[in-house]
C-alpha cells in the first residue's frame, strides 16, 4: 500500500511540475484558410435608389428611413446586399455579395451589431461564410466571429478582422475583411 501511495504522490508532483512549467504558454493556431475581401455599402438616402445597396428599415420614433438618426445613429436598423471585391475598387468585378444587417446599438459612441453572410460565387470560391458580432466602429481594427459556412467553407469557423477602408459621409463606406479560418473541414 505504501508503494502505491508513493507512486500516486510521484505522479501528482509530476503533474504539478508540468502544469507550472507550461502555465502561461498559449497555443498559437495557424489559419487553415486566409482571405482578404472588401465590401461596399451604399445607403439609400432618398436620391440614390439606382446605386444603393443598403436601406434603413428601422429607425427611432420620428426619424425617417432616408437619413441616419442623430445621437450615434442609435436605433437604426440597416439591411444590405453589398458587392464583395478582391480589391478596394467599387467598380471591380464582384466575387460575391455581403448580405445581412447592422444595428446601431449604443447611445454614447458609434457601435453596431453585425449579422451577415458572404455569398461567394467566383472561380476561386463557391459557398457562404456567416459572420456575427459587435462592431466598435471607432476602433481602427476590430474582430468579429466567423461562425459557419457552406460549400467550399462547409462548417468553417474563425475570425475576421475588419477595418473601415473608406468612408464618404453617411452614404458610402467600404470595409476590408481580413478573414482567418481556423477550423476547416
Amino acid at each position: 500500500m505504501r508503494a502505491r501511495s508513493s507512486i500516486i504522490l510521484l505522479f501528482f508532483f509530476m503533474y504539478l511540475f508540468m502544469s507550472c512549467a507550461f502555465a502561461g504558454k498559449k497555443k498559437h493556431y495557424k489559419p487553415c484558410k486566409h482571405l482578404v475581401l472588401y465590401f461596399h455599402d451604399i445607403i439609400y438616402n432618398g436620391m440614390n435608389a439606382e446605386n444603393a445597396t443598403a436601406a434603413i428599415v428601422g429607425a427611432p420614433q420620428g426619424a425617417n428611413l432616408t437619413k441616419l438618426a442623430d445621437q450615434f445613429h442609435f436605433g437604426n436598423v440597416v439591411v444590405f446586399d453589398d458587392p464583395i471585391t478582391l480589391d478596394n475598387n467599387l467598380h471591380s468585378k464582384p466575387v460575391g455579395r455581403a448580405q445581412g444587417q447592422y444595428i446601431y446599438d449604443t447611445k454614447n459612441t458609434f457601435t453596431a451589431w453585425l449579422g451577415f453572410t458572404f455569398v461567394l460565387n467566383s472561380t476561386d470560391y463557391q459557398g457562404t461564410l456567416n459572420f456575427m458580432g459587435a462592431d466598435p466602429i471607432m476602433q481602427k481594427m476590430r474582430d468579429i466571429s466567423v461562425v459557419s459556412g457552406t460549400g467550399d467553407f462547409f462548417m468553417h469557423r474563425g475570425v475576421a478582422t475588419i477595418m473601415t477602408d473608406a468612408f464618404e459621409g453617411e452614404v458610402y463606406f467600404r470595409l476590408r475583411a481580413d478573414i482567418n479560418l481556423y477550423e476547416c473541414w
